[in-house]
């Protein structure tokens, strides 16, 4: 990594808070009532969970995002307080951002986002998005609308960029400038007809040369300079109860072996292993693996 930069990885958005339901099934039922177990609220949105999972890897990161003065808001910040990782806020009038998280007992959950709390006008400060990306290795760019603005400020710094589409449908125009202005962009397959496709457009389109999109427990699809390859599913260490953060820790973990000088085909195998680490951490927790778990269970998979 550059010796001159003081950051390794810069993320930008994606502060805010879940409140966890476990219900029976998903779908839900209707019904007029379900009884469910303890329901608890939690920061950790892709923002904060990206940050968490690269800060546990031994990367200097610093998130930079908007929050509201509010409870949530508070939540937010004594995660980062507490993980030792550096947060610059910028004030958010409409309060910080929420979701209701439904979470089945297989781990598969479906997230109910509030669009209350972020306007069409909230932007992070050029001049601080400068500031910090001028002295970072990478940014990671959360798929949040303050950062929609920032996404030319780091094409004139020249520094390299991600983000994570998450299940975008190849369609919907909001996911573009995110993929056009990326390096390296993330996906999920879920709501893809046709994976490939969709990951070549991104190529031919923008300025990506290597996409990524998982496939929950069939792995992922990984084009590098235009070649095409399936990354095999690792086996979770213990047993799955929530996919929450697994594509955020996915991407984490890539961005670990690619900062460190890996291979490609490395870096997905890094991904990989630490998205099945995370379908083992319970949705009211916002835990992930370190280093040393890390390049254990790489070696135990290379064999």
């Amino acid at each position: 990594m550059r010796s001159e930069s003081e950051i390794d990885v810069l993320v930008l958005g994606g502060a805010g808070v879940d409140t966890i339901v476990r219900v029976p099934e998903l779908p839900l039922p209707f019904a007029d009532s379900h009884l469910v177990p303890a329901i608890e609220t939690r920061a950790g949105q892709t923002g904060d969970f990206t940050a968490v999972a690269l800060h546990a890897l031994g990367l200097r990161t610093h998130h930079l995002d908007v929050l509201g003065d509010d409870h949530e808001g508070d939540l937010v910040r004594a995660l980062h307080r507490d993980r030792g990782i550096p947060l610059t806020e910028v004030p958010l009038p409409g309060g910080t951002r929420r979701a209701v998280n439904l979470v089945g007992p297989d781990g598969r959950r479906c997230s109910l986002y509030d669009g209350s709390r972020s306007q069409e006008v909230d932007e992070l400060p050029p001049d601080t998005v400068r500031a910090l990306a001028g002295v970072s290795h990478h940014v990671h760019v959360s798929l949040t609308r303050p950062c929609a603005a920032s996404l030319p400020v780091l094409s004139e710094l020249g520094v390299t960029v991600s983000t994570d589409l998450h299940d975008w449908d190849g369609v919907n125009p909001y996911h573009e400038p995110f993929a056009l202005a990326s390096d390296l962009v993330f996906l999920s397959a879920a709501a893809l007809a046709d994976p490939e496709r969709t990951m070549r457009r991104i190529t031919e389109r923008g300025r990506a040369r290597t996409v990524v999109a998982t496939d929950g427990a069939r792995g992922a699809y990984h084009l590098v300079d235009g070649e095409l390859r399936h990354v095999p599913p690792v086996a979770p260490p213990t047993p799955v109860v929530d996919s929450n953060g697994a594509g955020d820790a996915f991407a984490a973990g890539y961005l670990f072996g690619r900062l460190t000088g890996e291979e490609p085909h490395r870096c997905a195998l890094f991904g990989a292993v630490a998205g099945a680490y995370a379908c083992t951490v319970p949705a009211t927790r916002t835990d992930s693996i370190g280093r040393t778990e890390l390049l254990a269970a790489a070696a135990e998979s290379t064999g």
